[in-house]
């Protein structure tokens, strides 16, 4: 994986472009390409650290680029469109993109995102010699390695998931509001929507919990927010 490479899929030539220069005077390394089929062989090509992904894309739309990506990886995945509809981006987020972004925005507000989920990224990718393994019930985290393991079945994890059960497993017991929490993982509380927030936690459930409807291990505190079961 190249830490400056960034890949951007988008067949709108004036936005793809646009954005490839704010990127680049930024420093980074970026590759444009403006189908889907061409976009997944790029990331397959470039390893980029992160993909700017276009929903409405020829050949294969960016839903499946992302699908495809997340079988792979965990490189942070920025999702934009068009549409305002919720179920693009509850979709999206849902397949493992990290954020999701709605034409027409500011390209600064763009780059900002970026740089935050690269941030993130790059500090929980980092081998940490000396961290805990955090076991809790049938959950294994592993930090220095960003795996988690259920009852001994490695699960895969995006970026963010992982994250976000990193933080709570790490403060068993204590209660976070979404806006905490988005701005603990995101960082970015005045440009995204803590709605994110409640996407993760379900497909974390999913995951970890037996009976997802009933959880055991994040629990929803009613009117505050959520918190990681300390009792277990």
């Amino acid at each position: 994986m190249r830490s400056n490479h960034i890949l951007i899929v988008e067949d709108e030539a004036e936005i793809g472009e646009l954005v490839q220069d704010y990127l680049t005077a930024e420093g980074y390394k970026v590759q444009l390409t403006t189908n889907g089929e061409e976009g997944l062989k790029q990331f397959k090509q470039e390893e980029p650290v992160l993909v700017v992904l276009d929903i409405m894309l020829p050949n294969i739309d960016g839903i499946e680029v992302c699908r495809q990506i997340r079988e792979v990886s965990s490189v942070p995945i920025l999702m934009m469109s068009a549409k305002q509809a919720e179920t693009d981006k509850i979709i999206s987020l849902g397949i493992g993109a990290d954020d999701y972004i709605t034409k027409p925005f500011s390209p600064g507000e763009l780059v900002a995102r970026i740089k935050a989920h690269l941030r993130r990224y790059q500090h929980f990718s980092r081998p940490l010699e000396e961290a805990n393994v955090r076991v809790y019930g049938d959950i294994e985290l592993r930090p220095e390695t960003f795996e988690v393991y259920i009852k001994g079945r490695k699960v895969a994890f995006t970026a963010k998931e992982f994250q976000l059960l990193d933080h709570l497993m790490s403060h068993p017991g204590r209660v976070y509001t979404k806006e905490q929490l988005y701005d603990r993982i995101w960082g970015q509380n005045h440009l995204g929507d803590v709605s994110t927030v409640t996407v993760y936690i379900r497909k974390i459930r999913e995951k970890i919990e037996e009976d997802p409807s009933r959880p055991n291990y994040i629990q929803t505190v009613w009117g505050v927010g959520y918190r990681f079961n300390n009792d277990l």
